[in-house]
């Protein structure tokens, strides 16, 4: 029994993507398909040197993503004729293309270079090049080096506004048998529903200690929709490749229960690829919508 009990707080440690409960990640900055937000996705830098970490993630960058609700921050037709990085410093020079941007375009690949790139450790700044020549602002000054900080509040106030949430969120404990709650405040995009705002945050993975995430941090989310009190969410296939040695149940009901208890819905369809004719680990019937179940939960039996 306890050699059981132990692996599975091993295997659970694993599923919980290599890093300590409330620990900070780093992430690869896609913009919404709407052209309006950042969409910040897990991203593990990879690398021997900042150089080959710098390398790497801007080859990432430039790819287009398999999701329809987020694109590449860059453009497909723009090109970046050198990057370096020296003393703490990355410059990327960009060809002539940049300054066919519109602003809005510009500022999200700015920020989503910045942010992204400022990740690397010994990175102090970025500094953008076109055709050569430094990016210059509105006045005609040039920019300089820009961190990640600078766009925290720009971001935010310059093309969309923000609201805070209190959310109720459910993720696996320690033994793998029983849900765990979470109550966490979050800060998102008012152009996006609660709903899908909980499924990407159950995707994230809890900060708090004792509490597992229950959803791989590949699952991508194709859609989140709100009908007659229902909840619809669409999954992609990540969403199947679940290794966690957990009773199924938990991973479908911390879904529709942290969705339920937003208040909004009383039921939730999960869909994998706007398939719900399946049977999640040929156990969990997902033909129909599903209420919430707070038997699951730990302390509530």
């Amino acid at each position: 029994m306890v050699f059981c009990t132990v692996f599975i707080m091993l295997m659970l440690a694993a599923c919980g993507r290599g890093k300590e409960p409330g620990g900070s990640g780093t992430y690869l900055y896609y913009v919404s398909a709407d052209g309006t937000t950042l969409v910040e996705k897990p991203y593990e830098l990879r690398g021997d040197t900042p150089e080959e970490e710098m390398e790497n993630y801007l080859k990432k960058m430039k790819k287009e993503p398999e999701s329809i609700d987020y694109k590449s921050a860059v453009p497909a037709d723009l090109k970046i004729q050198k990057a370096e990085f020296q003393n703490g410093r990355i410059t990327i020079d960009f060809d002539a293309d940049y300054t066919k941007l519109d602003s809005s375009q510009e500022l999200l690949l700015r920020a989503a270079l910045v942010r992204g790139l400022g990740q690397i450790a010994g990175v102090t700044g970025v500094e953008i090049l076109v055709a050569g020549e430094p990016l210059k602002d509105r006045g005609g000054e040039p920019v300089g080096a820009m961190r990640p900080e600078d766009f925290i509040q720009n971001i935010g106030s310059s093309l969309h506004s923000y609201q805070m949430g209190d959310l109720t969120l459910y993720f696996a404990n320690e033994k793998g048998d029983k849900l765990v709650r979470e109550e966490v405040s979050v800060r998102y995009n008012s152009n996006m529903s609660i709903e899908k705002v909980i499924v990407e945050q159950l995707i994230k993975g809890p900060a708090s200690e004792g509490a597992y995430p229950l959803l791989s941090e590949e699952t991508n989310v194709l859609g989140v929709s709100v009908k007659d009190h229902i909840c619809y969410v669409n999954l992609d296939e990540d969403f199947l490749n679940n290794t966690c040695p957990v009773d199924p149940r938990l991973t479908i009901y911390a879904i529709v229960n942290s969705i339920v208890g937003a208040g909004n819905v009383s039921e939730v369809q999960i869909s994998v690829k706007g398939e719900t004719d399946l049977k999640y680990m040929s156990s969990i019937d997902l033909s129909k919508p599903l209420s919430g179940d707070l038997t699951l939960v730990e302390g509530n039996e």
